[in-house]
């Protein structure tokens, strides 16, 4: 209940707020959107190109390897967290000794920064790493690799980064959904002769939909915003083969000075988040109402 003073506060009082907000947000996006139209360098007066850009960002190689790495990384990293953070849930959920323990241990990569973390893990797939010491030391010296410098590989070693640091978030999100199931239910179900399996079929995984549609549509959208990781790790490298979306308008735009182009791209990501993330709640959301 608001005390007096806060219900007689003007509403006048949010007008600096509001303005702020839309000076340094909304006004940032509409001018972005505005460049992306432009050749603006940076530099020189911008000119109007109209759907240059967008064709350009259509048909062109690094392009369709950003779209194409961004799509082969959300869903495999969606994927693999979900299974993972979903086994671990189920795991840590009964009665295991020094369970408390180990949520916050593998809970705890969440809340690091990615691109500190990525940066140890380049340190681990480095040709003298941990990985390559440890394949020669049990006498696997054909299955050493040059992980990073790999195209066949390189892929492969970001979505390990990115799926063994935020396998916890949906670990977490799960282990919420679960404590939320009545054991009551469970219980009468087991005395009712419902095998383990059965149990969680016609039981607990419909009963996890509400935390099912957080842990896919969150882990999705950070998948299709991917960045630090394959800074940290590849720098998009080697050739295109990790480039990402988010990376290409880092590069695009302060690498190379294309203001206009990485405008371009922004607004690409931008859409696929929008209707991506839309479609996955809208189908998320009729699954909970259907169950």
């Amino acid at each position: 209940m608001l005390s007096p003073t806060a219900a007689r506060a003007p509403l006048s009082w949010a007008i600096p707020a509001i303005v702020i907000m839309l000076l340094f947000h909304y006004a940032a996006f509409v001018a972005g959107g505005w460049y992306a139209f432009t050749d603006w360098n940076g530099l020189t007066r911008p000119n109007f190109v109209g759907l240059d850009n967008f064709r350009r960002v259509l048909t062109s190689e690094e392009a369709r390897s950003a779209l194409g790495n961004t799509l082969f990384l959300t869903v495999f990293y969606v994927t693999l967290s979900n299974a993972i953070g979903l086994g671990l849930a189920m795991l840590l959920n009964g009665s295991l000794r020094g369970r408390n323990a180990l949520r916050v241990l593998f809970f705890a990569p969440v809340v690091m920064s990615p691109l500190a973390v990525s940066y140890v893990w380049k340190f681990i797939f480095a040709v003298n790493g941990p990985i390559n010491a440890g394949l020669e030391g049990v006498g696997l010296d054909s299955a050493t690799r040059v992980w990073l410098g790999d195209p066949d590989t390189a892929i492969w070693a970001v979505l390990v980064v990115m799926v063994w640091q935020f396998s916890g978030l949906c670990m977490a999100f799960y282990l919420a959904g679960l404590q939320g199931i009545p054991d009551e239910v469970l219980e009468a179900a087991e005395i009712d002769g419902a095998s383990r399996w059965r149990r969680f079929r016609k039981i607990i995984f419909p009963l996890l939909a509400p935390a099912a549609t957080v842990s896919i549509a969150l882990p999705t959208i950070f998948g299709l915003r991917t960045f630090d990781q394959v800074i940290a790790l590849t720098f998009g490298g080697p050739g295109y083969a990790t480039e990402t979306l988010a990376t290409q308008i880092f590069k695009q735009t302060f690498g190379f000075g294309r203001f206009g182009y990485g405008a371009a791209f922004a607004l690409v990501l931008t859409a696929l988040v929008l209707v991506v993330s839309s479609i996955q709640l809208i189908v998320l959301r009729a699954r909970e109402d259907r169950l």
